[in-house]
């Protein structure tokens, strides 16, 4: 099965469509797929639900799909950084279900492994518990939390080899091999493409079986949300 293709557009062409659910790796602007999100951008597809710990920052990342308006609904766990965001879901234009970060990673891992729903105490006696099931262990009253699973994952690794076994790089790992197991269709940037046998398999973080497409973006811009510098 080939994996690999050209460029993002065309590693999304065919399998993006309006109304899907797009899992999106990434923490802040660190690790997210910046190719892919400007070829989801482009792509034109409209009414989309998007799983991501954040919502980019005004104008790059996710908050470029926010700004075309072809999210409707954001699933995530931190949002503080885009503006545009905040004025939409103030305004009633946009769906938002906050979830904590934690249950977000293991909503995510839990839907890649299979696992409809778990447990936690995260979020109980909280707005975040409202109209979920409760339920009591050893004394202790949990909620109960349904796992993601998404129509489409967008992930960006460091490395890869033709077959799809990623390695991520330090903390860009961050959220990419949880939404890389739980996307039904996985696509993933990646700057740089070896050959088989080339990664250590100790070293993999994703196997190749939770990868669908691939795409190489060599020279990926990796902006910084914000910088402070010490005077002069």
């Amino acid at each position: 099965m080939k994996k690999l293709y050209p460029d993002a557009a065309s590693a999304l062409a065919g399998v993006v469509k309006n109304g899907q659910t797009v899992a999106v790796g990434g923490f802040g602007l660190c690790g997210i797929p910046e190719a892919l999100i400007a070829a989801l951008r482009d792509s034109g597809v409209q009414g989309l639900t998007a799983i991501s710990n954040n919502a980019g920052v005004d104008g790059f990342g996710l908050g470029q799909l926010l700004n075309t308006r072809q999210i409707k609904k954001m699933i995530a766990s931190y949002v503080g950084e885009n503006k545009e965001f905040e004025r939409q879901y103030l305004a009633g234009e946009l769906e938002l279900e906050f979830t904590p970060q934690g249950t977000l990673a293991e909503k995510l891992r839990a839907g890649g492994a299979g696992i409809p729903a778990f447990f936690t105490r995260t979020g109980v006696g909280t707005l975040v518990a409202e109209g979920k099931e409760l339920r009591e262990f050893d004394g202790e009253t949990y909620v109960m939390e349904k796992s993601l699973v998404a129509d489409v994952s967008l992930v960006k690794a460091w490395k890869a080899d033709p077959v799809g076994n990623l390695i991520y790089r330090k903390t860009a790992r961050n959220f990419n091999p949880n939404v890389a197991m739980a996307g039904k269709t996985t696509i993933v940037e990646v700057e740089e493409l070896v050959g088989i046998g080339e990664l250590d398999p100790d070293a993999i973080h994703t196997p190749g079986i939770f990868v669908h497409r691939i795409v190489v973006n060599a020279n990926p811009e990796k902006r910084i949300e914000q910088r402070t510098v010490r005077a002069q």
